[in-house]
């Protein structure tokens, strides 16, 4: 299972040019469904019906881009860029970053040494950062012309108990519900699955839209990942780490969804955490619930620290424990109880 998160981590995939890591993910699916197949937008689709005249069909959905940016431009062999999502900027001076070119070019983002520079608690604003590329400026406009695609050039790290690198946002779901169907193999279901490793999160979760209109699923589970707790963070906004996949629980939320995910987990004493959220969940939940005629959706999230930086972390009890509860959840989801 590690193995697959660190292949799909260490591909690169950022919003709107996801074909590489969608390319390893639909391969990793096949062996659990029948089907596997794109959507014009891109997202992969893995179909198990479970053979039953009517059943209704239950989307599980993560998405599979990550966080990236692009080049807009050069300046004495400098390249400027701009992020095609949220990114602080704070984390950007003097990192490395991968180039989508032919062949991969490498570069570091500019940073002011402190004996320089008055402003070393100041965060720099993106449009002051740079890519520094050790070239020529006719060298960096012909290898990496405005418009080149750039990622984290981060390592894939298995710490033992807990995994970090880029991009386990939400790679790191992607495999979880791998690991269900794994744990669901040779059961009989009540409901018909369709797998959406959707596109396009980052941006305003438009992979989501198209697999809501074009698969219109009875009903979605989603999972992506959530603010796990550390020792600068506010206790009432995060999550432990280790303490079990959240169950999110609000207006915006299928209740008999968050309800049915909830009693799952303490009938089976897996180990779990409630996640109140108030309106919007800025997640893919919110596009499946308002979508159609309105698709009842419920929440599952992974406790994550360091969210959208190159080094994310997580545990790995947590992604074991969430797979856990999705499958069982599954075994036993059919209407009216889903619902």
């Amino acid at each position: 299972m590690w193995m697959k998160l660190a292949a799909l981590c260490e591909a690169d995939g950022p919003s709107g040019y996801e074909n590489a890591v969608s390319d390893i993910a639909a391969s990793m699916l096949a062996p659990f469904v029948r089907e596997v197949k794109r959507d014009p937008l891109g997202n992969v689709l893995g179909f198990l019906p479970c053979g039953k005249p009517g059943a209704p069909l239950l989307a599980l959905d993560a998405h599979l881009d990550e966080i990236g940016f692009m080049v807009t431009g050069h300046k004495d062999g400098f390249a400027g860029i701009i992020p095609l999502c949220r990114l602080d900027p704070r984390v950007m001076p003097s990192q490395v970053v991968r180039l989508l070119t032919e062949p991969v070019t490498r570069g570091v983002v500019t940073c002011l040494p402190p004996h320089v520079t008055d402003k070393n608690d100041a965060s720099v604003p993106f449009e002051e950062l740079y890519l520094d590329l050790g070239l020529s400026q006719s060298d960096a406009e012909r290898l990496a012309p405005a418009g080149t695609l750039c990622v984290y050039d981060s390592v894939f790290t298995d710490m033992g108990g807990a995994v970090a690198g880029k991009a386990l946002d939400d790679r790191a779901c992607f495999v979880m519900f791998l690991r269900a169907l794994e744990l669901l193999k040779g059961r009989e279901l009540n409901v018909d699955l369709v797998v959406c490793g959707t596109v396009q999160e980052e941006v305003g979760c438009r992979g989501a839209v198209a697999a809501a209109f074009g698969q219109a699923p009875d009903m979605c589970v989603a999972a992506d990942v959530t603010h796990a707790h550390t020792p600068d963070a506010s206790e009432d906004q995060t999550f432990k780490a280790g303490g079990g996949p959240c169950i999110g629980v609000g207006p915006t939320l299928a209740s008999g969804i968050s309800g049915a995910l909830t009693e799952t987990a303490k009938t089976l004493g897996i180990p779990h955490q409630i996640e109140v959220m108030g309106g919007n969940s800025g997640t893919n939940a919110w596009v499946y619930q308002i979508s159609r005629g309105g698709i009842p959706c419920g929440l599952i999230s992974l406790p994550l620290k360091y969210m959208h930086t190159p080094n994310e972390l997580l545990l790995k009890d947590d992604l074991e424990n969430g797979a856990k509860l999705l499958a069982s959840y599954i075994l036993k989801a059919a209407p009216p109880e889903v619902l």
